[in-house]
């Protein structure tokens, strides 16, 4: 597919969309999934990023998971960035995964590193290089150590960048604004870093980062893409106002296991259940009252 000049570029507010379930958790609710989109693009974010960690994809099926990318691309209409998660642990499964996403019209992938089997570094650079070489659109690397027990090196980033030219971004989600700045130096400027982490968005902006893939904006979509735009466009007294006023919600949306704690928030709003799919089970009496005081005191 053709690329247009803006979803070719990989920078500001992605949203990591949570994955609605009806009572039961046995179908996709795609009426809520609908409206969260939509309430994506009227706060501004550049882009969504449908089936990702934060959309449960471990517990969806091939249809489930390709049916969400599909319907994001239809509601989106273009209005949006669409970052379909397609990766896996499974080369053949990304692959195939990815090809479908670039087929269902999504504009670039999103694909994190390999988990559990735990690959060398030379065996990320071959899955991520097989992936590359099976579809056109642009690629997102996503660096998790914390979920997958592997970080992508930096070197082999920078190997990956050098081989394959639709390879331009990475999620970092290692905790480090050291790594983002070492990034930085080992990178082509053209090569896009974007935080996996809502608290240290406004730090890795600063050591070169341009954006974040956030998943607080499924709650707040006008203020994560505000504090991205505000630092962006130079005003930093303000991003980093906002950043603090924030912090408490980055930091209690991941009390218990993402994604429970912000379908939580969504559904205290009527957004959606709080439905998620096992082994993941619902927010806690004790993480309930303390996502609670801190959306009270937000005002949401």
């Amino acid at each position: 597919m053709s690329l247009s000049p803006a979803a070719s570029v990989i920078q500001g507010a992605y949203t990591a969309l949570v994955t609605p379930f009806q009572t039961g958790g046995d179908k996709v609710d795609e009426v809520a999934l609908t409206a969260l989109i939509e309430a994506q693009i009227a706060g501004g974010i550049t882009g969504i990023v449908p089936v990702g960690t934060t959309g449960e994809s471990p517990t969806l099926d091939y249809d489930e998971h390709l049916r969400v990318i599909e319907l994001s691309v239809q509601v989106a209409k273009g209005r949006c960035q669409v970052v379909a998660g397609t990766g896996s642990n499974s080369t053949k499964e990304a692959v195939y995964l990815s090809r479908e996403a670039e087929r269902l019209g999504a504009d670039s992938l999103l694909l994190v590193a390999p988990y559990y089997n735990k690959p060398t570094q030379e065996g990320l650079y071959q899955h991520f290089l097989k992936i590359a070489g099976a579809v056109s659109i642009p690629i997102i690397l996503y660096s998790i150590p914390g979920r997958c027990g592997i970080e992508i090196a930096v070197e082999t980033v920078a190997r990956l960048a050098a081989a394959a030219p639709n390879i331009v971004a990475i999620k970092e989600a290692g905790g480090s604004v050291d790594r983002v700045t070492q990034l930085r130096q080992a990178l082509p400027a053209s090569f896009a870093i974007l935080s996996g982490d809502d608290g240290l968005t406004l730090p890795f902006l600063s050591v070169g980062a341009v954006g974040v893939i956030s998943v607080a904006s499924n709650v707040v979509p006008k203020e994560v893409a505000d504090l991205v735009s505000l630092f962006a466009s130079g005003k930093t007294a303000e991003a980093e106002a906002l950043h603090r006023r924030l912090t408490p919600l980055f930091r209690d949306l991941f009390v218990e296991t993402n994604p429970v704690p912000t379908k939580f928030a969504l559904a205290r709003r009527g957004a959606m259940t709080e439905e998620v799919r096992l082994p993941l089970v619902p927010l806690s009496a004790a993480g309930r009252e303390k996502v609670g005081k801190t959306l009270d005191a937000l005002g949401l």
